[in-house]
């Protein structure tokens, strides 16, 4: 007669094979039923105990080491200032080259101080501060902390400009070009800013600059040699020989100007300086002397003028062919 193994050491074995999941029924022979149920569902495999502290600390130290910065930078305007706490913009440039062969931008920031995570290698760190900055060297090295500190030296410029006998101009026409000493390869100087508005304060690497001063859009100009100073603001203020003109088409003098009329202001050999069309253009012209034209209709109507330093004044044409304009 066969025998069966005793129903402890049975159990164990067929309950050892449950290794696939809850979806495995267990239902052991007649004779070896406990009462008329059949065992249930195997339960899921109890849940893992969490890692011991010891287990936990190679990959705590991993994220830490991930999230360390190796690069702590800060600017300086010049040597013995405090650093600098806003309006900062910070570029971090890969040393290898790409494709391109060009430098490859790998993080920016902007503000006082920066901090950055970077890999193991060689950069190149620019820190600009309006139009002033610095670059330097930097290598990283993988979990160790490297500090730079960038000196700047820097100043600030801030321009204004005055007409014939030390009177204000009007802001909203007064601009500033700012270049610098040295040309470039092609011999032109290089623009650093242009278009900046009066009173407005620049910020520069201390150094010389020429600066052309626009009054109006035309031909009224200045130009000068500005030497910006380290750690201090260099205020400069520029003199124009010009004067604002109103210029005028109209039947009789003193009568109301004639609309649609075009206009087109000439030097005396003939270059012309301006052209627009309307009934009250106003015009800024260095001093001197220059040809008017205004053509209203089919007719055309001529007048020579002189421009006087702060001078401001109206231009008249009157609309008659017998008139001498």
């Amino acid at each position: 007669m066969r025998r069966f193994a005793p129903l402890p050491r049975r159990v164990a074995r067929l309950a050892g094979c449950v290794v696939v999941g809850a979806a495995m029924v267990l239902a052991l022979p007649a004779s070896a039923q406990v009462g008329s149920e059949p065992i249930p569902y195997a339960p899921n495999p109890p849940p893992a105990p969490p890692p011991s502290p010891a287990a936990q600390a190679p990959a705590a130290a991993e994220m830490a080491r991930t999230l360390k910065p190796t690069l702590k930078l800060s600017a300086l305007v010049t040597e013995n200032s405090s650093p600098i706490k806003t309006g900062l913009v910070w570029r971090v440039f890969q040393e290898k080259n790409n494709a391109d062969d060009k430098l490859q931008l790998v993080v920016t920031a902007s503000g006082g101080d920066a901090e950055f995570n970077l890999e193991p290698g060689s950069y190149l760190v620019h820190a600009a501060y309006g139009r002033a900055g610095a670059t330097t060297r930097v290598t990283v090295t993988a979990d160790q902390l490297r500090r730079e500190t960038l000196i700047l030296n820097a100043g600030g410029l801030r321009l204004s400009a005055l007409g014939a006998g030390d009177l204000p101009l009007p802001a909203d026409k007064l601009t500033f070009d700012i270049y610098a000493m040295e040309a470039d390869q092609r011999g032109e100087a290089q623009a650093l800013v242009k278009g900046a508005k009066a009173g407005k304060i620049i910020r520069l690497n201390a150094d010389t600059y020429r600066v052309i001063g626009h009054y109006g859009d035309l031909n009224a100009t200045v130009r000068a040699e500005i030497h910006v100073q380290p750690g201090k603001l260099t205020e400069a203020t520029v003199y124009h020989k010009a004067a604002q003109l109103t210029l005028k088409l109209v039947n009789e003098p003193g009568g109301e100007a004639l609309a649609n009329t075009s206009w087109l202001v000439l030097t005396p050999s003939g270059d012309a300086i301006a052209e627009s069309v309307g009934a009250f253009p106003s015009v800024v012209l260095a001093e001197g002397d220059y040809s008017l034209v205004a053509k209203n209709q089919d007719r055309i109507f001529t007048r020579t003028f002189t421009v006087q330093a702060g001078f401001d004044r109206e231009i008249e044409i009157v609309a008659d062919d017998r008139a001498k304009n």
